[in-house]
C-alpha cells in the first residue's frame, strides 16, 4: 500500500463517518468523537505516522474541539478539555509499562540480561520452539501470585528475553523475525491465557469479581474462576507457542551449536559483577514487592521506586533514562490511547453500544443470548486501551442484559465473560499493559501485529466458545 493511500485512509475514515447521519440515542458529539477514534485506529493500522504521533493528534482533535464532557450535560470547557487530554499521563498502568523498559535497560547495561540470556540459552536453546515454552513456563509460574500482567511479563520477561534475539543475530532493525519476532509473540500471547487462567493473574479479574457481586449478588470464588476457564485454559497455554511458531515462524529454527557457544560466552562474561548483582537485587525485590505487597503497594510505585534507586546506585545514569527513547515514545503513545479509549465513555457512546447491542437480544435463546454476550464484550475491547476500562464499562450492562432475560443462568453468564478479560488483551498493540510494551521492542512490526492479533483472538475466542461454554454448561 502506497504512502499516500496510507496517509489518506484514516482521513477518510474519520470523515466517512462524521458525515453519517447520528444515530438515534447519541449525541452529535459523540458520534464526532467516534469518528476521531476510528480514523486514530486506522493510522494505528496502517501506520502512515508514527504511532504515538498517530494518538497525539487524535488527542489534540478531540480536546482543540471541545469533544469531551467533563460535567453531566456540559460540554467541556477549554481548560477541561486539555485536562482530559492529559489525563493519560496520571494513569499508573502507563508508567508502569514505562518501567518495565527502564528494568530492561538495566538488564543491558550491567549485562546481566545478556548473563540469564546465555543461560537460558545453554539449557534450552537449540530449538527455537523450546525456547518459546520455556518462556511461556516462566509466565504461568508467576501468574497465579502477580495481578499485574504488565508487571509479570512487562517487568519480569520482557527484561531478560529481549537480551536473547541480538545473540542470534535479531534484531528490531536486522533480521527481527530471525528469532525475536517469534520470541515476543509467543510471551505476549501467552500472558493473555495466563492473565485468564486465575482471579489473581490479572487486576481487572478482581474488579469483575467485585462488580459480579454487587450487580448480580453472584459470588465468584478463585475455584469457580479457575475452575471455569481451567481445559480452555490447558488447550491454550499447550498451543500458544507451537501456534506462534507455525504462523509466525522464526527464521533461526534451531541451533545445535548454541549452547555450546552459550557457554562459553558465559566463561568469557567471568564472575558475576557489583552492577549485576544490584541489578539482581532491585529486580528480585521488585518481583517480591509485586507478589506479596500488593495489598499496601501499588506496582507502579514499586517500579518507580526501582528506577530511582537504579540511578541512585548508579545501575543506569541519568543520561540513560532521559536517553531511551524508545520507552518515552510508548509512554506518549499508550498515554494519548488510554486517553481516547477514556473518552468514548465520557462521551456516553460506550454506554450506548452497550444497550443497542442488549437490546438487539431481545428474543433470542438462552444459549444463543450467552453466546452473543459473549461475542459482544470480546470484539468490543478493540475500543479500550484498558482492560479494567472495558470491565467497569461494559461488564454491568452485559449483566443486566442477561439478568432480564428469563431462565438464564446469571452465575453460568459471569464466568462466561469473565473468563475472556485476559485472552481478549492479544487482539490489538493497546489490549492489556504488555501489549505496548512487547509492541514497542519493534520485533514485531505494526501490520503483522494487527494481523496476529486478529487471529490469536479468533483462535483464543473459538476455543473459548468450543471448549469453555459446554464445559461451563455441563457444570452449571
Amino acid at each position: 500500500m502506497s504512502l499516500n493511500i496510507k496517509a489518506l485512509a484514516p482521513l477518510i475514515v474519520g470523515a466517512a463517518l462524521w458525515a453519517l447521519p447520528v444515530p438515534a440515542g447519541l449525541s452529535p458529539n459523540a458520534w464526532s468523537y467516534f469518528a476521531i477514534f476510528a480514523a486514530v485506529v486506522v493510522a494505528l493500522i496502517l501506520e502512515p505516522i508514527a504511532p504515538a504521533l498517530a494518538g497525539l493528534a487524535g488527542v489534540t482533535l478531540a480536546a482543540l474541539f471541545k469533544l469531551v464532557p467533563m460535567t453531566a450535560g456540559k460540554d467541556a470547557t477549554a481548560a477541561d478539555a486539555i485536562k482530559w487530554a492529559l489525563s493519560g499521563f496520571s494513569d499508573g498502568t502507563v508508567w508502569l509499562i514505562f518501567g518495565a523498559f527502564m528494568f530492561a535497560l538495566g538488564y543491558e547495561k550491567t549485562g546481566l540480561g545478556k548473563r540469564l540470556a546465555l543461560t537460558l540459552i545453554k539449557v534450552m536453546g537449540k530449538k527455537a520452539l523450546g525456547l518459546g515454552y520455556a518462556v511461556a513456563l516462566a509466565d504461568l509460574i508467576l501468574a497465579p501470585f502477580m495481578p499485574s500482567n504488565t508487571a509479570r511479563s512487562g517487568g519480569t520477561i520482557f527484561p531478560v528475553i529481549k537480551n536473547i534475539p541480538p545473540l542470534y543475530g535479531s534484531t528490531p532493525e536486522d533480521n527481527p523475525r530471525g528469532l525475536g519476532g517469534y520470541l515476543m509473540w509467543t510471551a505476549l500471547a501467552t500472558t493473555c491465557v495466563t492473565s485468564s487462567m486465575f482471579l489473581t493473574s490479572l487486576a481487572p479479574n478482581i474488579l469483575a469479581q467485585s462488580l459480579v457481586e454487587k450487580t448480580t449478588k453472584v459470588v465468584l470464588t478463585w475455584n469457580d474462576w479457575f475452575m471455569g476457564f481451567l481445559p480452555v485454559g490447558i488447550v491454550l497455554f499447550a498451543i500458544t507457542p507451537l501456534l506462534a511458531y507455525i504462523l509466525y515462524p522464526p527464521t533461526k529454527k534451531s541451533s545445535d551449536d548454541a549452547p555450546i557457544w552459550a557457554g562459553n560466552e558465559l566463561a568469557k562474561l567471568g564472575s558475576i559483577t557489583a552492577r549485576e548483582i544490584l541489578m539482581a537485587v532491585l529486580a528480585l525485590g521488585a518481583l517480591l514487592s509485586w507478589i506479596f505487597l500488593k495489598d499496601h503497594v501499588q506496582a507502579t510505585t514499586v517500579a518507580l521506586a526501582a528506577i530511582c534507586l537504579m540511578v541512585v546506585f548508579k545501575v543506569v545514569s541519568w543520561d540513560d533514562v532521559i536517553g531511551y527513547k524508545q520507552a518515552w515514545n510508548v509512554l506518549a503513545w499508550f498515554a494519548t490511547l488510554v486517553t481516547l479509549a477514556d473518552g468514548l465513555n465520557k462521551v456516553g457512546f460506550l454506554a450506548w453500544f452497550a444497550k443497542s447491542i442488549s437490546g438487539s437480544m431481545v428474543g433470542l435463546s438462552p444459549t444463543a443470548t450467552m453466546v452473543g454476550l459473549v461475542l459482544v464484550f470480546f470484539l468490543s475491547h478493540y475500543m479500550f486501551a484498558s482492560v479494567t476500562a472495558h470491565v467497569a464499562a461494559m461488564l454491568p450492562v452485559m449483566l443486566a442484559a442477561a439478568m432480564a432475560v428469563p431462565g438464564l443462568d446469571i452465575k453460568l453468564v459471569s464466568i462466561l465473560l469473565c473468563g475472556t478479560l485476559g485472552i481478549m488483551g492479544v487482539i490489538t498493540p493497546y489490549g492489556t499493559g504488555p501489549s505496548p510494551i512487547y509492541y514497542g521492542s519493534g520485533y514485531v512490526k505494526g501490520r503483522d501485529f494487527w494481523i496476529l492479533g486478529l487471529v490469536f483472538g479468533l483462535v483464543y475466542l473459538g476455543a473459548f466458545l468450543l471448549i469453555g461454554f459446554p464445559w461451563n454448561l455441563a457444570r452449571a
